[in-house]
């Protein structure tokens, strides 16, 4: 038996068959679990000798998916939990610990909608990005959207307060303007990094209906927010970005 079919026979087992009649045409666990493997492909931290990826899980749902769980909850968490745990094992994947899952609710998703988070914490280089209590979907910079009808979606926070963006850090304060700035060491960048670490066209901040989205240009070191390295990132007032060792940090006036 597969692992997947191995999961939905535990889950179904949890309810004595009838789960996948009570979530018709809403949020599947199995699709969960498929969507929690994809985002630890997606998200891997490597190390000299190992392959680490994220231990830690949040599954944001509708208000009304959120309620189909309730009595579920703890059982399909573990499932879950047990799941990520063997693909990794398969893949040959190194988790610092035993995967968690938690389920958490965000007004803006839809029925059907689901948004899953991942967090390294504790990971070999001493990093945490953990998550926090009453926290939303919204407050980190990597939630991916998955919807039955459209393709998955990094989740937009709502539009913020119209005002000044800037980069401030390495002894600049760097006022964003238009709707692409480019970043790196080139001069025909237009914030200009004097760090060797970084790449010439290492990212580019894109203005996004007022939402400002930082996307890594294929750098060598990659870019991280709040010490997450990330392939693209809706920012928030206050957010560090580090490209390579330069660090500049995120405002709204």
């Amino acid at each position: 038996m597969s692992v997947l079919r191995n999961l939905e026979a535990k889950i179904e087992g949890l309810v004595g068959g009838a789960f996948s009649r009570a979530f018709k045409s809403r949020v599947q666990p199995v699709e969960i679990a498929r969507k929690l493997a994809k985002e630890m492909q997606d998200n891997q931290t490597v190390s000299i000798s190992r392959t680490y990826v994220p231990n830690q899980y949040t599954v944001w749902l509708s208000p009304q998916d959120r309620a189909q769980f309730e009595g579920y909850e703890d059982g399909v968490k573990k499932e879950l939990s047990d799941y990520l745990l063997e693909h990794a094992r398969n893949e040959g994947l190194a988790l610092i610990t035993r995967p968690s899952v938690e389920f958490k609710t965000d007004d803006r998703l839809a029925l059907g909608e689901f948004g899953i988070q991942t967090a390294l914490v504790g990971g070999p280089d001493g990093e945490e990005v953990p998550i926090e209590a009453g926290a939303s979907a919204g407050d980190f910079g990597h939630t991916m959207v998955y919807s039955p009808d459209r393709e998955a979606r990094p989740l937009t926070p709502p539009p913020a307060a119209r005002g000044r963006a800037l980069l401030v850090g390495e002894g600049k304060r760097s006022v964003l303007t238009g709707s692409r700035v480019l970043i790196g060491r080139s001069r025909d960048c237009d914030i200009t990094l004097e760090d060797p670490n970084s790449s010439r066209r290492h990212a580019e901040l894109r203005n996004e209906d007022g939402s400002w989205i930082v996307t890594d240009l294929g750098s060598t070191n990659g870019v991280k927010v709040n010490g997450r390295r990330v392939q693209e990132a809706v920012l928030q007032p206050g957010d560090e970005l580090a490209f390579g060792l330069a660090r500049l940090r995120f405002e709204l006036e």
